[in-house]
């Protein structure tokens, strides 16, 4: 856009022919926003490198490649690979348009190396990123052809594992992954896609990995994914169809001689499994009549705790008579109530701790310590002024004492129908009479006595919690009532009287949610859970004879899963690398449900209809590639780059870098097999299974 001239006819005829052509080429050189071509999307593309690709017998350690345009590169650290696994790290350096790398390491003879970038390559103005290019060489006279190519994701919920490290042992031994470094490696791009390049003929056993210490092999605490079965990596002969424009706009087919690595379709999921070193976490006191203690994981037994200083030593602090415990459902958490005035009385206590601990051979065994609590000044009750002490006892003279009642808090604001009551006590209880407690429904103005509610405990081990069950009708109001004086805490303190009305929510506030299942899992239950926008459950039925029917549902957007629940817990199970046992298969409805209030909504759920990695809905996905870096993108939105999704794979058909601009996985299938993949079969696989893309 130029700049705005003045073009009044009495200052055309008062100027000058010399004035005119200066106001032209003053108005032609304002400043505007240039009209330039269309916005660059293409990433760079490869020229030439030295080595060229496919170099035999190069002995030196410095690699150069050179772009069309002038590039940069993002989080190299994380996303190039080089292999043989480097002890160090290389020196990696983008230049305008040339790449250079320099190997640390020294080189092995008669060994292929692959420079694996990954998708760390971007053009320097647009942030185009050019994916999966890779450059190879040999020490040897001969270099290595063979790939393997798949796709990890996240077992739990079908998240695309960016960055993760992919590789490979022909020591075919179990334990090879536990003490031994990868053979070959390559990292997965933001789609979770990965080729493992350069590989002899042989068979091999994969893995991806979470390498969070950089070692090339795993550690119990790292996430993992194995493939059940033993690999060998083969070539073919294709022909590859090209599609050819000429200047004139007509299109030609032409033909060419290519190859096809396989498989090209492996799938793992990754998994952790929870495995926690068990350790003392951390302790303290909060007051004087309690003391927390935290372990690092879950346990299945107690510490004992023994008091070793003043009045009460050699007294067990956990005994009934000092201290009343409430503890998580996994023993990690552990709150202890003291009791004992005695034992309240000792501003310091130092307690011998014998517990549970993982020792240097990864084993559980006891140990012993000495834990200190002190109380901090803050906690200590601060004596009271000679001034102020007199008027509190004259004032004790002639008022009577001041009661502290126990606090007891029932339910919240609204009653859901298909939730039990929840009662939380202030303080640990020592005494409840059930008689005590009343309840009473209201018709029209009037309250009708019901059967007093049963208190149950909570399941968890949490002592001050209680709940109702009860078959509450929507729409409804109840009143509780609780005598004074029914509940008494370890402290001696009791209630006042409660009274408490609940407001049952309506029925036409909710809604009900119906799935029609197919292609089900074989003799194995189904749980399908509700999601809300931060892919979190906050429902979960088990599907019977086919059909999961979800009814109270409010209203909202919420997303679905499912997972094959193949021991029957309940619980979606992750996986035990030495006992060789998957993960539990997870699937994703595509679509996006919106209840309304007072409405059935029914949908048919075909579980193998799409591809796992097309399963899951970008709405709720976390890990979503993107094809520019977000501060060029212009005025592209999220929605838009939600889209960008196509990468190359790094190499034309015949194997040589460059950028095609094409999904390596093409030819994507649904069903399910226990066979691998790459053979053209028709099949969507279980968790860790081959499966085509």
């Amino acid at each position: 856009m130029y700049g705005k001239r003045n073009t009044s006819p009495g200052m055309r005829l008062l100027l000058p022919l010399s004035g005119v052509v200066a106001l032209i080429v003053s108005a032609c050189a304002s400043i505007g926003r240039p009209q330039g071509g269309p916005r660059d999307e293409t990433p760079p593309v490869y020229l030439r490198s030295n080595p060229a690709p496919g170099t035999t017998g190069f002995t030196s350690n410095k690699i150069e490649a050179t772009f069309d345009e002038n590039i940069k590169l993002d989080d190299i650290l994380n996303k190039v690979v080089v292999s043989p696994a480097q002890k160090q790290q290389p020196s990696i350096i983008a230049n305008g348009r040339k790449l250079s790398v320099e190997l640390k390491d020294t080189l092995l003879p008669n060994t292929t190396y692959t420079l694996d970038f990954s998708d760390a390559i971007r053009d320097l103005n647009e942030g185009n990123i050019l994916d999966g290019f890779a450059l190879d060489f040999s020490t040897g006279d001969t270099i290595d052809t063979l790939r393997i190519s798949g796709m990890v994701l996240q077992a739990s919920n079908l998240e695309p594992a960016q960055g993760m490290l992919v590789g490979v042992y022909d020591n075919l031994s179990d334990t090879a992954i536990n003490t031994l470094p990868f053979l070959r490696i390559a990292k997965t791009n933001q789609l979770g896609q990965f080729t493992i390049r350069n590989l002899k003929p042989g068979t091999y056993n994969v893995f991806a990995l979470n390498d969070m210490n950089r070692d090339y092999h795993w550690d119990r605490s790292e996430d993992i994914a194995f493939y059940p079965m033993q690999i060998t990596p083969t070539v073919e002969d294709i022909i590859v169809t090209d599609t050819l424009r000429s200047s004139t706009g007509g299109d030609s087919i032409a033909t060419r001689p290519g190859v096809r690595y396989l498989p090209n379709d492996i799938l793992f999921t990754w998994f952790n499994e929870n495995y926690m070193a068990q350790y003392l976490k951390d302790y303290s006191r909060a007051d004087s009549n309690r003391i927390a203690i935290n372990f690092a994981a879950p346990a299945d037994s107690l510490p004992e705790l023994t008091i070793v200083n003043g009045p009460n030593a050699g007294r067990r602090l956990d005994a009934p008579d000092a201290s009343v415990l409430n503890h998580s459902a996994t023993l990690d958490t552990l709150d202890y109530w003291i009791i004992d005035p005695a034992i309240i009385a000792q501003d310091s206590l130092l307690i011998a701790t014998r517990y549970m601990r993982t020792d240097t051979l990864d084993q559980l065994s006891w140990t012993s310590d000495t834990l200190r609590f002190f109380l901090k000044s803050s906690q200590k009750a601060k004596p009271a002024s000679k001034k102020k002490k007199k008027a509190d006892d004259e004032a004790a003279d002639t008022l009577p004492p001041e009661i502290t009642f126990m606090d007891v808090k029932i339910g919240g604001s609204t009653q859901e129908v298909n939730q039990p009551l929840y009662i939380t006590m202030s303080q640990p209880i020592v005494s409840l009479d059930p008689k005590a407690w009343h309840m009473e429904v209201q018709e029209d103005t009037v309250w009708r006595k019901l059967p007093s509610p049963v208190l149950l405990p909570d399941t968890t081990g949490h002592i001050m919690n209680y709940r109702i069950d009860y078959p509450w009708e929507a729409g409804t109001k109840y009143r509780v009532t609780v005598d004074s004086a029914s509940i008494h805490t370890v402290y001696g303190l009791f209630n006042k009287p409660i009274e408490t009305e609940i407001s049952v929510r309506k029925a036409d506030e909710y809604s009900t949610l119906i799935f029609n299942l197919t292609n089900l899992p074989d003799s194995t239950d189904l749980i399908v859970e509700v999601l809300n926008g931060q892919d979190a459950p906050v429902r979960s039925v088990k599907a019977v004879d086919g059909v999961a029917r979800i009814e109270h549902m409010l209203a909202g957007t919420y997303y679905v899963r499912a997972f094959a629940d193949v021991n029957g817990d309940g619980k979606w199970t992750t996986g035990d690398l030495n006992a060789r046992r998957l993960p539990e298969d997870v699937y994703y409805f595509s679509k996006k449900i919106n209840l309304k209030q007072n409405w059935d909504v029914a949908n048919d759920w075909d579980l193998n209809e799409l591809p796992v990695d097309m399963q899951k809905p970008n709405a709720i996905k976390k890990n979503k590639p993107k094809t520019k870096d977000r501060r060029q993108s212009g005025n592209r939105n999220d929605d838009d780059e939600e889209e960008d999704d196509e990468y190359g794979n790094g190499y034309d058909d015949m194997g040589r870098p460059g950028y095609d601009n094409r999904n390596p996985f093409d030819g994507r299938s649904s069903g399910r097999s226990t066979g691998r993949g790459g053979q053209n079969s028709n099949f969507r696989p279980s968790v860790g299974n081959a499966r085509n893309f």
